[in-house]
């Protein structure tokens, strides 16, 4: 029979364990009572949370107000299509691009000839000290094509230039510099218009400057890159120096001793000697910057020469690199697999040249090249060159790898008289769409009349060579024109100037915007071949779901 201990042992388990814990803890050794006698680390536990809870609390706090109370910044909200009119005005064949006002969106410069200042300049050509007419310049915002500034800068432009556009903390401020037709010479800030400095040009009034103004390396060691300028008098070709950042003028003038003509072009060797190349009749001109610096300063402390280029110049009477089989139209720099190598377009040919020994790497020839050649890929990251080959009413475009000289694509497309160039935007894919002016429908040379018949743009892709898409068509005399990446990876349009054909007669100029993807659903498809299986609409859609990527 159970006695009483053990008969509430078994009722009450619990209870009894208490017991015996309390018995237990009351035969404790003395250290573990005054460990017993400390504080009770819940204490400690209990502010951990309130401390852990209160910064979640505050976190989440901060993030809704971030979230739903303080509104973000707004974007801008880029427009798909602007226009600005300026009335009774003439304009320049001249368009620049950056971003004026800082919103990530490119904006536009332009210069135009009124006789009135408009409603955007607070300055008019007498605050100036202008007669009326002057010309103005003008900074348009992508955005929307609003006017950021404008001002009269002189009595008529000649030659203009703006620097690729630096931070405003830079400690060069990006510039256009702008030669005037009556002996001024200039630089205004990019953001702001404001003048950066002005100074009379060093050449007589007789002498015609040759384009364009050149950027040589810091010389004066003022950290802004500065300028060449080089002019012609008679048979003379002579060239000065300015410091970018003052305008004023390093040394005297030098003659470059060549009697060259035409656009100038700053060439860089492989061994990094700058050299000035100029079309000498049927004959290509050099003359190292090093030795024309050495005799406008009489110093020697800047640029080098390359031996093997001295060479060749010095083995000719008349300072020529190479002969041509016809009057040299025009040089690029372009690419190389090692430096930059040199297109020279002449009269009779068009050929690639290596940048350092200038042996033919591939000739095109029987050719009547219309103007400038651009660049492109049509194949991923691969360099083309585009060629309009023909007058007007025969032009061809021809594409050809540049590297070899192989002919990738090419396409009849008759154009007006004085039709912008053509141009390109990289794509995502790595190639490039290509944007034409032409008018793909045969014309008999009596439809030939500007005043009538409109220019037509057209789109091309290389991932569809038997198409071209007609984007838009216009009547007016287009001055200038560019496809411009707005935004980067996104915002693709192009940009028009157009006015009147003649400075003399004043009359309506307009700047215009279009995006691209816009104009593609209103397009008209055009098939250069058979075989294509696709529907007008699916074409359309392909073109609409291109997508446009930096060059960069």
């Amino acid at each position: 029979m159970m006695d009483d201990k053990d008969l509430e042992a078994e009722i009450h388990p619990l209870k009894n364990e208490d017991k015996k814990s309390q018995e237990n803890l009351g035969n404790l050794p003395k250290t573990e009572d005054n460990l017993k006698n400390k504080p009770v680390p819940s204490r400690l536990s209990r502010c951990r949370t309130v401390a852990f809870f209160l910064s979640l609390f505050i976190c989440l706090f901060v993030v809704f107000v971030l979230s739903f109370i303080i509104p973000c910044p707004d974007r801008p909200s880029s427009e798909d299509k602007w226009r600005l009119d300026y009335d009774y005005a003439v304009t320049y064949d001249f368009l620049a691009l950056g971003d004026v006002d800082r919103d990530e969106v490119q904006d536009v410069l332009f210069l135009y000839k009124n006789t009135n200042s408009s409603n955007n300049s607070t300055r008019s050509c007498a605050d100036e000290g202008f007669s009326t007419p002057c010309t103005f310049m003008a900074a348009v915002s992508g955005t929307n094509g609003t006017v950021l500034w404008e001002r009269p800068l002189a009595q008529d432009v000649a030659h203009v230039k703006c620097a690729v556009p630096q931070t405003r903390d830079s400690k060069v401020s990006s510039a256009c510099v702008l030669v005037g037709r009556l002996g001024s010479f200039m630089a205004v800030n990019f953001f702001t218009g404001e003048t950066l400095w002005s100074h009379p040009r060093s050449f007589s009034g007789n002498a015609s400057i040759l384009s364009p103004l050149l950027q040589v390396p810091d010389i004066d060691g003022d950290g802004a890159p500065d300028l060449l300028m080089l002019s012609r008098e008679g048979q003379e070709v002579s060239g000065a120096l300015y410091s970018g950042s003052t305008g004023y003028q390093i040394g005297h003038r030098g003659s470059l001793g060549v009697d060259g003509d035409g656009v100038a072009l700053l060439h860089v060797t492989r061994t990094g000697a700058q050299y000035i190349l100029l079309p000498c009749a049927s004959a290509l001109c050099g003359v190292s910057v090093k030795g024309l610096y050495k005799r406008i300063t009489g110093r020697d402390d800047h640029f080098k020469e390359d031996p093997s280029w001295e060479n060749m110049l010095n083995r000719s009477a008349h300072r020529r690199l190479l002969h041509s089989s016809g009057a040299v139209r025009y040089l690029m720099n372009v690419p190389g697999k090692t430096g930059q190598d040199l297109l020279l377009v002449s009269s009779e040919d068009c050929k690639l040249l290596d940048g350092q020994d200038l042996v033919p790497r591939w000739t095109l020839g029987a050719t009547q090249v219309l103007r400038k050649p651009i660049l492109g890929h049509y194949k991923p990251d691969t360099l083309a060159v585009v060629i309009e080959n023909g007058t007007s009413l025969d032009r061809q475009i021809l594409l050809l790898d540049l590297s070899t000289g192989s002919m990738l694509w090419s396409q009849p497309l008759p154009s007006l008289p004085g039709a912008p160039p053509s141009t390109s935007l990289m794509t995502a894919d790595h190639r490039s769409a290509f944007f034409f002016w032409g008018l793909h429908d045969p014309v008999s040379a009596n439809e030939m009349d500007p005043q009538d018949t409109q220019h037509s743009l057209y789109m091309f892709h290389p991932t569809l060579p038997g198409i071209l898409l007609e984007l838009a068509n216009v009547s007016a005399n287009i001055v200038a024109f560019d496809a411009v990446l707005f935004e980067p990876s996104r915002h693709a349009a192009y940009v028009l100037l157009t006015g009147p054909a003649s400075s003399d007669v004043p009359g309506l100029v307009s700047l215009t915007k279009h995006r691209v993807r816009d104009l593609v659903p209103g397009s008209r498809v055009i098939h250069l071949s058979e075989g294509s299986s696709d529907s007008d609409q699916a074409i359309r859609d392909r073109f609409s779901r291109l997508r446009y990527r930096s060059e960069v």
